[in-house]
């Protein structure tokens, strides 16, 4: 599963893909939310924009989403606070 649900927060299992050509969300790959990202993977600059454009997708502050692994590797576990914008995600990708 590419996802935990929690009473108030949601863990995603994320593969991450710096230096592509736009931020998007590519859909599910060996189970994890694959996800484009536009800036270089070099001292932490596509974290921050992964960061940045899960915080524009789901309405969440920057400050609310925290690495719980993977902060250096391309699989990455990342907590988010429960949405409905990310639930309806996840009931989008899980069909």
């Amino acid at each position: 599963m590419w996802y935990d649900l929690g009473e108030d927060w949601v863990e995603l299992r994320i593969t991450a893909r710096p230096g592509s050509s736009k931020n998007a969300v590519a859909g599910i790959h060996d189970d994890a939310l694959k996800i484009h990202i536009k800036a270089p993977a070099v001292e932490g600059a596509a974290n921050k924009e992964l960061v940045k454009f899960l915080s524009k997708q789901f309405k969440v502050p920057k400050s609310a989403i925290v690495f719980v692994s993977g902060e250096t590797a391309k699989r990455k576990r990342l907590r988010l606070p429960r949405t409905e914008r990310l639930e309806q995600l996840i009931e989008e990708l899980s069909v």
